[in-house]
């Protein structure tokens, strides 16, 4: 009988925590305590001390964050702010809520995360932030791209969507530069039970700064400072990620244990390309991201034999149809844009078998011809 084995599992992870948060809900649903409040001031303490900064402000999603982030540093209408092409198209979407110009820059091949010598030769005089993407649950060349930003007087703003709880040579993703957003999507290593995200800063006038944004812009009610937006991390949200937090360390530890054993059973299987962990950095394997040839066939082949699999990303944020006004073309980014054709997500999450992960490779040796 064969094994079917999903793309990832939330329900395992629900179901972990459903006697802790479900009599928390019911008080919150009897007192109406859904904004705000005990629980999300409590995540927000515990989130700053798990990641080592002096502040979080819990918002709405990972785009907001990002939005409310750029804004908080000062971006203007017209200002460029530097990413990587692969990644998730909310990087950009952020920036051109805010009125800046998205400048998509290459990766290395290795790693796939953002090349700084690519980042430091896209600077001009309308440069204002460089953007390091923590992808897949690895952590940016921080200490490669601050000196670049400080030579040039640019801000950065780290992606860490995918990184909760990773750490590179510089210390641990959301802790490593003025300010970072993240995001607790549901299939986050950290995720909610629907949308909610963070920003983390050690910098207090900036966490005062996002917090007022994110409340319409005010601070003491019906007294508004600026024009915001409404992201408020709700208290249902909080709870949820208080008991995932408390288990997230080990939930890291599982995905480390299954990407290991990944490419102990890929190993000498030529057709596939595995992933390499950046020297100094702790991954925590948001994603386990292969490379192989007729990717799209293979993947067909993954989902026949009842195994799930995902693409990420399928098509570089400067070739999408919402950026053609940018004048993207192929070439641009020739690492991010081969790579594209070639990626190929696994199944990886915390609750994850080891019968599932002989399924998947057996589906995989098939489906490449091994």
């Amino acid at each position: 009988m064969n094994v079917r084995v999903p793309f990832l599992d939330l329900a395992a992870q629900q179901a972990e925590i459903a006697d802790e948060v479900i009599p928390i809900w019911r008080d919150q649903l009897a007192t109406a305590a859904f904004i705000g409040g005990a629980a999300v001031e409590a995540f927000e303490r515990e989130y700053a001390e798990y990641i080592g900064v002096e502040h979080v402000v819990g918002v709405s999603n990972g785009t907001d964050a990002l939005e409310l982030a750029y804004r908080a540093v000062g971006v203007q209408p017209g200002d460029e702010i530097i990413m990587p092409a692969n990644t998730f198209i909310a990087t950009a979407e952020a920036a051109s809520r805010v009125g800046a110009v998205p400048v998509f820059v290459d990766v290395d091949d290795r790693h796939l995360l953002i090349d700084p010598a690519a980042a430091e030769a896209a600077i001009t005089p309308r440069t204002r932030v460089i953007v390091p993407v923590h992808l897949f649950g690895q952590t940016a060349p921080m200490e490669l791209l601050a000196p670049i930003a400080a030579r040039h007087g640019l801000e950065i703003v780290e992606d860490a969507a995918q990184s909760q709880g990773a750490s590179g040579p510089a210390g641990r993703a959301g802790a490593l530069g003025r300010i970072a957003a993240t995001s607790f999507y549901p299939g986050k290593n950290l995720g909610a039970a629907g949308d909610a995200g963070a920003v983390m800063t050690n910098d207090a006038e900036l966490a005062a700064r996002v917090r007022n944004l994110a409340a319409h812009g005010s601070s003491d009610k019906y007294v508004h400072d600026r024009i915001g937006i409404n992201a408020r991390l709700d208290a249902v949200q909080a709870t949820v990620l208080r008991a995932k937090l408390r288990r997230l360390t080990g939930w890291n530890g599982a995905r480390a244990a299954a990407a290991a054993r990944y490419g102990e059973l890929l190993d000498g299987l030529g057709a596939v390309r595995t992933p390499v962990v950046r020297h100094g950095n702790v991954d925590v394997w948001h994603l386990y991201v292969i490379r192989v040839a007729d990717r799209d066939d293979v993947a067909d082949a993954l989902r026949d034999a009842g195994v799930g699999c995902g693409i990420h990303y399928p098509t570089p944020v400067h070739l999408t149809e919402a950026y053609a006004a940018l004048g993207g073309r192929r070439g641009q980014c020739p690492t991010a844009e081969a790579a594209a054709d070639r990626i190929l997500s696994l199944p990886m999450f915390p609750h994850l078998t080891r019968p599932q992960q002989d399924a998947v490779v057996g589906a995989l040796h098939s489906a490449v011809g091994a």
